[in-house]
């Protein structure tokens, strides 16, 4: 039977502050004002790093994709349009994905983006962070034809998925949009064919794409709503009209694939329900005062009240029985009844939730008259942040209650990642006309998610204060604006999913936003301390192992000896330390060293280590122990017997090591770790 032992690489150091870009002590106290080119303002400490610029020449350029952020339509520079690079993929491969030129080193970190540039001339591009070479720094994913068409428009989201090795991309072109496909490897110097999937997740105005652990792909839309009449005052409060959508890939007979193929599936929309009732779309043509009550009656407001309300996902389209040709799913969403939204936009898994929490941004209506209306505010008319839980992974049932409801300050929320399991950032798109009523430029906040619904507005720090580049300022110019805010450690495993691991205790988490709209540069956000070197090199090859020896008979196992005396310890800091040495017990290995930062010690740890095996999260090893008041605990970790014949005939598993630290007083404190695991008989 094969044992597991820990490898060197296992060897961490995790605080319990998280790391320093997650600690933002005090914001930027205003935005800019909306008038000719004001700089671009970051928190105290933070800096931009510019990774792109849009003059940036791509490497495999098409007739009319040329440059990274403008297409070359125009004999006149400064008249051409712009690509507008939008949401930001960070990823850290193991090996050259490959690429157009052949035999070249791309290195193993990339940033990739989808641009929201339209008429089918949109592009996909992969930014080679470890080349320094101009002419092969920024690959074109997306080549087109004689005359510049893609077959792409409103390019917007994208992420990496694991379970398929597919780059997913979506178009924010209503019922035109939907979600693009296509290898991350390169197979040949031709870039890999893009696949539309409109038979089976549908044609809607997607943007936010999250997986989840059990390879159901969540989607949020964007599509916004026409005004309604408020009796026989016209407003300019937009009635709901978008839907937040999970797909769950399936095989042509119906059975779940947990990822793989996403050619069949089952498509749902979530439908959230007050006092037993469905919140459901109703057509102004035929009803008009419900259509009004969509969007300033009782049910919307207490949708963004804060108060927790009871929600399930609804069947929109099955291709088991609707078969695979393209549909409309925001019209399925609304025959099905499920809950129109204000044009949520991005959304994310919690970290260290176990895929059970998905918190999700509204936009709103993006004008002052609509947020100063009667009662609008109150419905989400500035925007919001809604949090849906589940009782476990892909649930069909939970809850869904609004975190954060905008205001005239805090409004028009876009993009969001989360820092680390309570800190998450997001973008504001107030667009041309909010920026001009309010005489405000956008901006990029930082929240708090354990702070109070009535408190956490009053909480938030302001990390960007977005300026305007020359090239956005002038009549007939759109303003800049944040998109594309991005923080994971590029992970490209099952385990390193958006939300498996906390971003705050990962090592190699890295921060990036795009400026749309003027010189369209995509930065790099470097924290207070942060190194601003550039990533590692490859791991050099691993020498021949030594010839192994004939091995004896096992002996009995003996009985744990006494634990050994306590080096010295340092002086103590303004705050205690727990140093926690995980041990495998029979799995052999040595120890782990997981240091914590806690403003006390005493308390107990208990460990889990998991692992996914055959497409299902399995538990390999339990173990649990007492702090000392020096602060040292041996956790000893023992294996799962049921387990163990899964692992026959692996040499190696990557694993999730979930380390609570639960204090003598204070709330408990959670640790995520991968570990690469190699199995020695």
């Amino acid at each position: 039977m094969r044992k597991l032992i820990a490898s060197a690489v296992a060897v961490v150091a995790l605080l319990a502050t998280g790391v320093a870009f997650a600690q933002i002590s005090s914001g930027v106290p205003s935005a800019q004002p909306d008038s000719g080119s004001p700089a671009n303002l970051l928190a105290s400490g933070f800096t931009f790093k510019t990774i792109a610029k849009g003059a940036d020449p791509l490497e495999n350029p098409s007739p009319i994709q040329t440059t990274y952020g403008y297409l070359n339509d125009n004999a006149d520079p400064l008249a051409r349009t712009r690509t507008e690079p939008d949401q930001n993929t960070y990823l850290a491969t193991n090996s050259n994905p490959g690429g157009p030129t052949a035999e070249y080193d791309y290195g193993t970190h990339f940033l990739i983006q989808g641009h929201e540039n339209g008429a089918n001339k949109a592009l996909l591009t992969r930014i080679n962070m470890d080349v320094t070479d101009p002419d092969h720094r920024i690959t074109l994913l997306s080549p087109g034809d004689a005359g510049g068409n893609t077959g792409l428009s409103s390019i917007d989201g994208s992420v990496y998925d694991p379970f398929n090795g597919l780059l997913l991309f979506t178009s924010e072109a209503g019922n035109s949009g939907g979600v693009i496909s296509t290898p991350l490897r390169w197979a040949t110097t031709t870039p890999p064919a893009l696949s539309r999937l409109d038979g089976s997740i549908g044609k809607a105005g997607y943007e936010g794409v999250a997986p989840d652990s059990l390879g159901n792909i969540y989607l949020v839309e964007d599509t916004g709503g026409s005004t309604v009449s408020d009796g026989s005052t016209a407003t300019k409060v937009k009635q709901p009209n978008s839907f937040v959508y999970r797909f769950e890939p399936r095989t042509v007979a119906g059975a779940p694939t947990h990822g793989g193929d996403l050619a069949h599936g089952i498509l749902q929309a979530l439908q959230v329900s007050v006092d037993g009732a469905p919140i459901t779309f109703h057509p102004v043509a035929t009803q008009p005062q419900s259509a009004r009550d969509d969007a300033l009656g009782e049910g919307i407001r207490r949708l963004h009240s804060g108060e927790t309300l009871q929600a399930k996902w609804v069947t929109v389209h099955d291709t088991a029985t609707d078969g695979t040709s393209a549909f409309d799913a925001n019209a399925l969403a609304k025959s099905k009844g499920a809950t129109p939204l204000k044009r949520p936009e991005n959304g994310k898994f919690v970290p260290g939730a176990d895929f059970k929490s998905f918190v999700f941004a509204e936009t709103g209506d993006t004008d002052k008259e609509a947020g100063l209306y009667p009662g609008a505010a109150a419905r989400g008319a500035w925007g919001a942040f809604l949090r849906l839980d589940m009782p476990s992974a892909g649930a069909d049932t939970g809850t869904v209650k609004t975190v954060a409801l905008g205001d005239e300050t805090h409004n028009s929320f876009d993009n969001i990642t989360f820092l680390d399991a309570n800190t998450f950032l997001t973008t504001e798109d107030r667009g041309d006309t909010l920026h001009d009523q309010e005489n405000a430029l956008d901006s990029v906040w930082s929240y708090d998610l354990t702070k109070s619904y009535g408190q956490i507005e009053a909480d938030a720090k302001r990390l960007v204060a977005l300026g305007r580049d020359p090239e956005a300022s002038g009549t007939g110019q759109e303003d800049n604006e944040p998109t594309g805010i991005f923080a994971s450690d590029g992970g490209v495993s099952q385990l390193d999913l958006l939300g498996a691991q906390d971003p705050g205790a990962e090592t190699g988490t890295r921060i990036f936003v795009t400026e749309q709209h003027g010189a369209n540069s995509t930065y790099e956000i470097i924290a207070p301390g942060a190194s601003n070197q550039g990533p590692a090199g490859p791991t050099g090859p691993t020498g021949p192992a030594g010839p192994s020896g004939q091995g004896g008979s096992a002996g009995a196992q003996g009985a744990q000896g006494p634990a050994g005396a306590a080096g010295p310890q340092g002086p103590r800091g303004p705050e205690g330390a727990v140093t926690i040495q995980v041990q495998f017990g029979r799995m052999a290995g040595g120890p782990l060293a997981v240091r914590m930062m806690s403003a006390q010690t005493g308390g107990g740890v208990v460990g889990d280590l998991t692992a996914r095996i055959k497409g299902q999260m399995r538990h390999i090893a339990h173990g649990s122990g007492s702090v000392s008041p020096s602060g040292l605990v041996t956790l000893l970790l023992h294996r799962d017997k049921a387990t163990a014949p899964l692992l026959h005939g692996k040499r190696s598993i990557q694993s999730l090591l979930k380390i609570t630290y639960t204090p003598q007083s204070g709330d408990p404190v959670t640790f995520h770790r991968r570990l690469k695991l190699s199995l020695k008989g």
